[in-house]
């Protein structure tokens, strides 16, 4: 039969992981912490996991390889060059690894995201010749982009920025055009340049479409590093963490808090985090708490805003929400909420006294009070905070407001001018994030809840960039 290959997607991330068959066996390309999705798929489909492949020590996430190859008895591939804690087998630019006789894998160096990365290229035996099905690119050739070239130190940068740009067209020089491009990165994660201009694609496409491969080398460089915004402190982790082979990981439900618990959590420091939607956050919370709904990116926005290694409480509607928020924090090192709560905000506290409303609106209601007609039941604004991030405030923003990216708002809530607040990102997600921060240092608040691209619309005077 003809290649499967099948996408393992982790939105909350912007990634993808592969397990890619031809009917009997398997290999499995950049699994996320939480094998056991992987393990679920190969069952379904019938197939053995006989390798498990890395394209690069990861920055973005925990890897789940060293755990799927031991428990699958799978080989498992990791650059050579990468100098790890754990047994592994070695691979080089050239290398052809046998899968069954219907696939192999070639390794390609392609350095760029990392010094040591590695593309994959799977060819499918054809007529009693091997042609190439497709290529896994993992950071290198993303869908109209590439992977980001700082995340090693800005000292390193420039330099991985040119092996990027050898190494994406390295890639099409190898390849046909029909072939497959199958990227770890490009959805979301911070991890690439910026995001997939498409669902999926081939090389020939990417020789139309892909900056790396229309721009000389110098302009690609000045053009990448120029456009790389922030990323997430947690970061600083995940490598160590790889690097070192992680450990299995503990998915069964944590001990419950009663109120009187959550109560002395928040009063020892601890951050308790409310999953529940955020307009459900509006209605009535627990003072204290940090929303961070689960319909978002929850994990990201968590790892990037707490002290590393601080205790972390769950409250959501049911056990499942709180399950699922163990899976995605699995998958950036936190690997144990301390405690969790579940049901109605009532629950959490034996006094009414300590539930709290958190006041909405939206940009026309903005217009309307910047105009001097402030909606019934919400304070005049004082000051217009945005908390979107660096490249977004630079494309555009409103007149007079004031800029605190959402990862740096903790450490910066004394920068916050005096009076109430209204909040605004870019949909109200982080908004409301930053609106709980604030409230919890005693501010005034208002979330914008609203898409910041209607804004202008709305009536919302905007900021000349000329």
């Amino acid at each position: 039969m003809a290649v499967d290959v099948s996408v393992i997607a982790t939105s909350s991330l912007g990634d993808r992981s592969y397990l890619a068959s031809d009917g009997r066996v398997a290999i499995v390309v950049d699994p996320q912490r939480d094998i056991d999705r992987i393990l679920y798929l190969a069952g379904a489909k019938g197939v053995r996991i006989t390798h498990v492949v890395e394209t690069h020590i990861h920055n973005d996430y925990v890897s789940g390889g060293l755990e799927l190859a031991r428990i699958a008895g799978a080989r498992y591939l990791v650059a050579g060059a990468d100098e790890v804690g754990f047994d592994r087998v070695p691979v080089t630019d050239g290398d052809v690894e046998p899968v069954s006789d219907a696939l192999r894998l070639r390794v390609v160096a392609t350095p760029g995201h990392t010094f040591h990365h590695l593309s994959y290229v799977l060819d499918e035996a054809t007529d009693g010749d091997w042609q190439p099905a497709g290529v896994f690119t993992g950071g290198s050739l993303l869908f109209g982009t590439t992977g980001r070239t700082d995340l090693l130190g800005q000292e390193h940068a420039h330099e991985l920025a040119h092996h990027q740009h050898a190494s994406a067209r390295r890639l099409v020089d190898l390849l046909p055009d029909g072939a497959q491009v199958w990227p770890t990165h490009g959805f979301g994660s911070f991890c690439s340049a910026s995001q997939a201009d498409a669902p999926d694609s081939t090389i020939g496409r990417e020789k139309q479409a892909n900056p790396v491969l229309r721009l000389a080398a110098d302009e690609f460089v000045t053009q990448t590093l120029a456009g790389l915004d922030a990323y997430p402190a947690y970061y600083a982790h995940m490598g160590v963490a790889n690097n070192a082979g992680p450990a299995p990981v503990d998915l069964t439900p944590v001990t419950r808090a009663d109120a009187a618990q959550l109560r002395d959590r928040m009063a020892a420091g601890e951050w308790v985090v409310d999953l529940r939607h955020r307009k459900a956050y509006a209605t009535s919370h627990l003072a204290g708490t940090v929303s961070l709904g689960l319909d978002g990116p929850m994990s990201t926005w968590l790892g990037w805003l707490i002290d590393w290694g601080t205790p972390i409480t769950l409250l959501a509607e049911t056990p499942e929400q709180v399950a699922d928020a163990q899976r995605e924090l699995v998958r950036i090192g936190i690997y144990r909420p301390a405690a969790q709560a579940t049901g109605a905000a009532e629950q959490w506290t034996t006094e009414p006294g300590q539930l709290r409303e958190l006041r909405m609106a939206d940009f026309p209601a903005l217009a309307a009070a910047r105009a001097g007609n402030t909606p019934a039941g919400l304070p005049t604004p004082d000051v217009v905070l945005d908390v979107r991030m660096t490249n977004e405030w630079r494309a555009g923003h409103v007149e007079g407001a004031v800029h605190i990216p959402l990862p740096d708002l903790p450490k910066r809530l004394a920068d916050v001018p005096a009076g109430a607040v209204w909040v605004h990102c870019g949909s109200g997600y982080r908004a409301t994030a930053a609106a709980s921060l604030l409230a919890n240092a005693g501010r005034e608040v208002v979330v914008v809840d609203d898409k910041f691209d209607q804004a202008e619309a709305a009536g919302v005077a905007m900021a000349d960039n000329a």
